[in-house]
C-alpha cells in the first residue's frame, strides 16, 4: 500500500474497517471516503499549469470566486476557484468574457467528490473571441442608430394582448402570468414558445416574433427567458434577431435575464426590463393602483367643486345683502327724479338754442338778401353779359355787333351792341 492509498492526506487516517481501492472486492470493497481520498493523493502530484481560456461564468460567494474556463477553438471546459487569499494578487477588474491565462493545480474535495483547479495567478490576454465580436456589433449597431430612444416605440398603458416569446413551461412564462394577472386580472396572453438557448433559439424566437408582429390583437411583446451565463444568452444576442426587433411594428420589452445580463436584444428593444416578473410589472398597470388613484382625483375634483361652490354662493350671498340689491325701489326712484329734472334742464337749453339759432338765421337771411345781385334787379335794373357769361362793366368792351345777354329780374333776352354813344348824344 503506497501513502498516498493510506492516509486521507491533511493527516487524516483511512477508517480502519476500510481496504485499499487497488484490493477491494465484492467481498471485501473500500469506502468513498477512502476512494475520495485516494484520488485526492494522487491528483495532489500533479503540478501546476498554465492554461488559456475565457471566462464563461464568475460568481463571488463569500469571498472566494467560482468561475468556469472554456477553451477558445472549442466547447471544452473546466471549473476553477480563486480563493479571497489569492483574489488580490489577479487583476480586479477580471470578468465573465476575458481571455485570460491562469495558473492553476488540481484539487479534489474528498466530502463532495467535486474535482476542480484552484487559481494562484490569472492575467488578462484580451475580450474573449465570442464577446469582441458582440462588442464590435454592438458598436456597429449604436452607429446606425438602432439604440437610439427617439425610435423606441412608446409601450401602450394597458394593453388588450400580450405576446409572450418564451421556453415551454418555463419560470420565466410562469413569473411573467403570475405578476400581469396579479395587477390586471383580465389581462390576455397570446404565447409563443421557442428555444431559449441552442441552435433553435434564433430560428425559433424569429418565427415567434414574425407571427406576433403580424397580429393586429397584440398590443406589446415580450421576450422572457430566465438569466443564465453569456453562452447561453449567445442568441439574443443574434444580429437577425436583434434587427428583426428594430423592424418590428409592435412594440417589444427584453427580458432576457438578471441585473447584470446585457445581451444586444436589451439595448434594441424598445423597453428593457431586468427580468421577466419586471417585465409583467412594467407592461401592465397595477389595478389597485388605477382605482386608488381614480378615487384620490374623484376626491380632490369634489374638493376643489365644493370651495368653489361655497366661495360662489358666499359672494354671492354678499352681493344680495348690499342695499342696492336688498330695496332697490328708493334708490331707483330718487335716480327717476333727477333724470326728469335734467330732462326738462335739456329740454330748455335746446329750445333756447334754437330759438337763437332761429333769430340769427333771419338776421343773416336778412343780410344776404340786402346783398344779393337779385334785390338790385327787382329795382329795375339789368345785368349785361358777354359771350362766355363775362358781365360788362364797360360799353369800351362791347363793340358794334357785339352779342349781350341782358339779365332782368325776370327773365333774360339776347341783345346786339351799336357801339359806344357819345356823351354829347
Amino acid at each position: 500500500m503506497t501513502v498516498f492509498e493510506a492516509t486521507t492526506g491533511r493527516g487524516e487516517t483511512p477508517p480502519a474497517d476500510s481496504v485499499a481501492p487497488r484490493d477491494s472486492t465484492a467481498d471485501a470493497p473500500t469506502s468513498v471516503t477512502r476512494l475520495n481520498a485516494t484520488i485526492r493523493d494522487f491528483i495532489a502530484r500533479w503540478n501546476t499549469v498554465w492554461v488559456e481560456g475565457e471566462i464563461t461564468s464568475w460568481n463571488v460567494r463569500a469571498g472566494n470566486v467560482f468561475a468556469r474556463l472554456k477553451d477558445t477553438r472549442s466547447d471544452a471546459q473546466i471549473s476553477i476557484r480563486v480563493w479571497s487569499s489569492v483574489r488580490g494578487r489577479i487583476p480586479s477588474d477580471i470578468g465573465i468574457g476575458d481571455h485570460v491565462v491562469a495558473a492553476v493545480k488540481a484539487d479534489y474535495f474528498v466530502k463532495a467528490g467535486d474535482f476542480s483547479f484552484a487559481v494562484s495567478a490569472m492575467k488578462h490576454v484580451g475580450l474573449g473571441d465570442q464577446l469582441e465580436r458582440l462588442e464590435k456589433l454592438r458598436a456597429q449597431l449604436r452607429q446606425e442608430g438602432l439604440f437610439d430612444s427617439s425610435r423606441k416605440k412608446r409601450l401602450p398603458f394597458l394593453p388588450h394582448v400580450i405576446g409572450l416569446i418564451t421556453g415551454e413551461r418555463s419560470d420565466a412564462e410562469k413569473d411573467v402570468h403570475r405578476n400581469a394577472e396579479l395587477r390586471w386580472p383580465q389581462v390576455r396572453f397570446r404565447t409563443e414558445y421557442a428555444a431559449v438557448q441552442g441552435d433553435r433559439c434564433v430560428p425559433d424566437t424569429l418565427a415567434a416574433l414574425a407571427r406576433l408582429d403580424a397580429d393586429p390583437e397584440v398590443d406589446v411583446i415580450i421576450i422572457a427567458r430566465g438569466g443564465g451565463d453569456p453562452q447561453t444568452l449567445l442568441g439574443f444576442s443574434d444580429e437577425r434577431l436583434v434587427r428583426a426587433v428594430a423592424a418590428a411594428s409592435t412594440p417589444v420589452v427584453s427580458a432576457i435575464g438578471h441585473e447584470n445580463d446585457h445581451p444586444l436584444l436589451d439595448d434594441v428593444a424598445d423597453l428593457r426590463a431586468s427580468t421577466p416578473t419586471d417585465a409583467a410589472k412594467r407592461v401592465v398597470p397595477d389595478v389597485g393602483e388605477q382605482r386608488a388613484l381614480i378615487a384620490q382625483l374623484r376626491s380632490r375634483a369634489t374638493t376643489r367643486l365644493t370651495q368653489r361652490l361655497t366661495h360662489d354662493i358666499a359672494q354671492l350671498e354678499q352681493l344680495r345683502s348690499r342695499p342696492v340689491l336688498r330695496s332697490p325701489a328708493p334708490i331707483i326712484d330718487a335716480r327717476a327724479q333727477e333724470i326728469w329734472l335734467l330732462l326738462g334742464r335739456g329740454r330748455d337749453t335746446v329750445n333756447r338754442q334754437l330759438d337763437d339759432a332761429g333769430r340769427r338765421t333771419g338776421e343773416l337771411r336778412a343780410s344776404l338778401r340786402a346783398l344779393s345781385p337779385a334785390a338790385t334787379l327787382a329795382r329795375g335794373y339789368a345785368i349785361a353779359h358777354l359771350d362766355g357769361g363775362v358781365i360788362l362793366r364797360d360799353a369800351a368792351d362791347a363793340p358794334a355787333g357785339s352779342t349781350l345777354t341782358i339779365t332782368l329780374d325776370r327773365g333774360s333776352l339776347t341783345a346786339r351792341s351799336e357801339g359806344e354813344i357819345a356823351e354829347d348824344a
